[in-house]
């Protein structure tokens, strides 16, 4: 998980507004206990906070270890100028509650320090989303090749949905104008005909009642794609 961008607030600044705000709510507060930045007890309850300039992989570590010795963990930081809407502040958010960790903001640079606690460590319900499961599934079926690099951006993928296009390219590259339903026959799969009528990337021309042939712009294409090309290819010929 890439770090949020570190604050030039110090960890120590944290700490007094930190503590009053815990004392007003009826808290008992030490610092520095055993390794942990803040510790608050009131009654049987004992909270534990670990203070960082940013969330990185450091603080996550030390607050998941705090969780043995209680659930109520907490990771402190300074609220950051543009808000914790943005997209990377939502991802860091998402974090921590899979992770069960209360998250608290502090604002130091100003006159009355805030502390806002945005939400505290409860445990999440980890429902598999069987929708998203199923799509990446199908993905994975769809796909006779590895040809996209893990990791990699601003790279075309190739997807089952291109993978299919191309092997349709293929085809008609090397028999001249097909159908749908022969082209299927060949195995380009059951999208036959929603990839040729569609005609995402403009590779296909309908020249008459349900037959396509390769326009110049699909055949081009193809040697964007050589080891599928090759791979299609000599599947035909053997």
């Amino acid at each position: 998980m890439a770090k949020t961008k570190p604050s030039t607030t110090r960890e120590s600044d944290l700490y007094s507004p930190l503590k009053a705000y815990l004392e007003a709510n009826g808290y008992t507060v030490r610092a520095e206990v055993n390794g942990c930045d803040v510790t608050a007890t009131k009654g049987d309850d004992l909270v534990v906070i670990e203070l960082k300039r940013s969330v990185n992989l450091t603080l996550l570590i030390q607050a998941t270890r705090r969780q043995r010795i209680t659930d109520s963990v907490y990771v402190a930081v300074p609220a950051p100028p543009g808000g914790i809407w943005t997209k990377q502040w939502k991802g860091v958010q998402h974090v921590l509650r899979r992770l069960e960790l209360g998250l608290i903001l502090v604002t130091v640079q100003s006159r009355a320090p805030r502390v806002n606690v945005v939400f505290h460590p409860v445990a999440i319900d980890r429902k598999k989303q069987k929708r998203a499961r199923r799509a990446v599934l199908q993905e994975i079926a769809g796909r006779s090749h590895d040809l996209n690099t893990g990791g990699s951006a601003g790279r075309k993928l190739v997807t089952a949905y291109r993978e299919s296009a191309v092997h349709i390219a293929c085809l008609l590259d090397m028999r001249g104008p097909m159908s749908p339903r022969d082209l299927r026959k060949e195995g380009t799969g059951s999208k036959t005909t929603s990839i040729l009528y569609s005609n995402v990337y403009g590779w296909f021309e309908r020249i008459d009642r349900g037959v396509y042939r390769l326009t110049k712009a699909g055949r081009k294409a193809l040697a964007d794609y050589p080891e599928l090309v090759k791979a299609y290819r000599t599947s035909k010929v053997s």
